[in-house]
């Protein structure tokens, strides 16, 4: 009877170590990457206007340097706006991918854009025109500069729209593919709550001391904090050497080593919480006195 009740308990300790640790990971992403929230702090936290400006240095010619700089200064003037309809974008999609709303859908209107765009434009040829309009007449420089908005409105939409009409099968494939991963994951989470309420409770049922039941709980508790913050430790570590070996503009480069911290700080907190609580419990078990009534 005595081999039974600790093979058992060995047992339910062992379950218990593996659920908390589980649950670790997933508390972790309900927190963070599902967590709209979460991204939304983060895209907050970007500079548009910097980010934007490398990119656009890289990928426009030299010869283009004059329209680069009216890009750039349109992106820094709308950054509230851009991070509003960014906002709105990512509410709307973790609604879908979280099942609250049906379908996929996001009508965004590009007039505000084109129109700023189009203010900087005079603006900045009135100020210092560039080198093949310098010189000219002001009635050529502003034949040529609507000649030049003309082309570029035509080539954007008045309006930017994704539903599932948009995107392609594939895609929409794999968006369906996550929504179940999703559903899964947040079913997971209520489950291993359960689940580990259920085994603290099988455990102190099998102990029925005071004594044993905290160095049972204590033990597990400890294990599973020691593996979650060791387990941070390794991924900060595993996550700075690859970062440094992805093709990023530079600015995110910068950025990247903040994220990973922030995504694994509700992970870290959590093993940071199981260390104490083991902690304590281990203290109990030791100080607790043997001939003290039975749980």
């Amino acid at each position: 009877m005595k081999f039974l009740k600790g093979l058992a308990l060995a047992i339910l300790s062992f379950l218990l170590f593996l659920s908390l640790s589980v649950f670790g990971l997933v508390l972790t992403l309900n927190q963070t990457i599902l967590n709209p929230d979460f991204v939304v702090s983060q895209v907050d936290r970007l500079d548009i206007p910097s980010l934007a400006g490398e990119m656009i240095s890289q990928q426009m010619p030299q010869e283009q340097e004059f329209i680069a700089g009216v890009a750039s200064d349109t992106i820094a003037d709308l950054e509230p706006w851009i991070k509003e309809q960014v906002t709105t974008g990512i509410y709307s999609f973790y609604d879908y991918l979280e099942g609250r709303s049906e379908n996929l859908s996001l009508i965004i209107s590009l007039e505000p854009a084109k129109e700023k765009f189009k203010d900087n434009l005079w603006q900045a040829a009135s100020q210092s025109p560039p080198p093949e309009l310098a010189g000219l007449p002001p009635a050529e420089i502003e034949r040529e500069l609507n000649e030049f908005y003309s082309e570029f409105s035509e080539q954007i939409p008045s309006t930017f729209e994704l539903d599932e009409a948009s995107l392609d099968p594939q895609v929409m494939a794999q968006l369906e593919q996550a929504k179940q991963i999703v559903g899964y994951l947040h079913l997971a989470y209520n489950a291993l709550i359960g689940l580990i309420l259920l085994l603290i409770l099988g455990i102190v049922l099998i102990n029925r001391q005071v004594k044993g039941t905290t160095r049972q709980l204590g033990s597990a508790f400890l294990s599973a904090g020691a593996a979650s913050y060791i387990g941070v430790f390794v991924a900060k570590q595993f996550a700075g050497t690859q970062l440094t070996q992805l093709d990023m503009p530079v600015y995110l480069q910068m950025l990247a080593p903040q994220f990973v911290t922030d995504t694994l700080a509700p992970l870290e907190m959590y093993g940071i919480g199981l260390l104490v609580a083991g902690v304590a419990l281990l203290v109990v078990s030791f100080v607790h006195k043997q001939h003290q009534p039975s749980l």
